[in-house]
């Protein structure tokens, strides 16, 4: 199982919000790259970018700092989100280094864009679903729609979707803890590899998640715990690496 830091970006800074509320924002950083670099230093094997001004405005805003992570870490697969509405702005990302990129609010008011942007781009597309009480939020997590997550899910089941992005909006930025039950429960009945978001504050989070990695979870994005330092990354990922060891023998 994957530990991936997460770099989201906001007015050219390194924020965390509480939520996904624009307002309640903590600055961690004005020089994302030289965040990348302390991730990369800590021994991440991906990045997750959001594009948090991009998400709201429909297309990329913070774009040029995306592409500077990417051209400073040529060997790093990073995947962004973020006013990913476009195959034009797909193309532009991966020509620029980027390796995924995550379809979220188009996912869910247009998910033939999905199929379309898996046979234009294959092995590239990532879905991005986030949820409040099984329920998808869509424009910034501005507003929660009437579509459960898991059927809008099963949609994209033979599309050629690398991943989904799973977040529970109610626990993210919270340090609640991540929702186990439901991030499973939507592997198994979707049956795409899933990447837990949302929630993550410390060990025991780790642990809960790497003992059902092999029910189809693929990795966990961390964000807030990691900036705080109640998770240390490279003490999260050597943990998920051995019990990937130990299952296997």
């Amino acid at each position: 199982m994957l530990l991936i830091p997460a770099i989201d970006l906001k007015d050219g800074e390194c924020v965390r919000l509480r939520q996904g509320e624009m307002a309640d924002a903590t600055v961690f950083s004005d020089d994302p790259v030289a965040m990348a670099s302390h991730w990369v230093d800590m021994g991440c094997r991906r990045l997750h970018l959001v594009d948090l001004n991009g998400a709201f405005a429909g297309e990329p805003v913070n774009g040029e700092i995306v592409k500077a992570i990417a051209k400073a870490y040529p060997n790093l697969p990073i995947q962004i989100g973020g006013g990913i509405r476009s195959l034009a702005t797909i193309e532009a990302y991966l020509r620029a280094g980027v390796h995924y990129l995550i379809i979220g609010t188009q996912a869910v008011k247009q998910p033939e864009f999905v199929a379309e942007a898996c046979a234009a781009f294959p092995d590239h597309i990532i879905v991005g679903l986030d949820a409040k009480d099984g329920m998808v939020a869509i424009d910034g997590w501005a507003t929660v729609t009437s579509v459960n997550v898991i059927e809008l899910a099963q949609r994209f089941v033979n599309d050629g979707v690398s991943a989904i992005v799973y977040t529970d909006i109610a626990r993210d930025g919270m340090m609640q803890g991540v929702n186990v039950e439901a991030t499973v429960q939507l592997a198994e009945q979707c049956n795409i590899p899933v990447i837990a978001s949302g929630g993550i504050t410390n060990m025991d989070d780790i642990r809960a998640l790497s003992a059902v990695a092999d029910r189809g979870i693929l990795g966990a994005i961390t964000g807030r715990a990691i900036y705080e330092g109640t998770l240390d990354l490279a003490e999260a990922q050597a943990f998920c690496d051995l019990s990937t060891e130990q299952r296997g023998s």
